[in-house]
């Protein structure tokens, strides 16, 4: 199960493809989603182990660079089971956290 949550956010969608063509090619991860939040932001979420989405997160953040803007990098080491349980991204859901 992946340790780690990696979060690349653009402003053109042109280079949040970038960052994830880039992300899964640096690194064993994940691609899970990403999310069209409006203004031409959007956000790619990347899973796996710790080590793995960091390289991930840097890669996407460099290569995104030169497309586009980056707005933000983060990677959360070891999200909490109650982020997981109200926004599963990439996990899957267990019947006892469905609503």
């Amino acid at each position: 199960m992946p340790d780690a949550l990696g979060m690349i956010e653009t402003r053109s969608f042109a280079a949040v493809v970038e960052a994830a063509d880039a992300a899964v090619k640096a690194a064993r991860v994940e691609l899970v989603s990403y999310e069209k939040t409006g203004g031409g932001y959007t956000t790619i979420i990347v899973r796996g182990d710790v080590a793995a989405v960091r390289a991930a997160c840097d890669a996407a953040q460099t290569a995104a660079g030169r497309v586009g803007d980056v707005v933000a990098v983060h990677v959360i080491a070891r999200p909490h089971d109650q982020v997981d349980a109200v926004m599963p991204l990439g996990r899957p859901m267990t019947e006892g956290k469905k609503k």
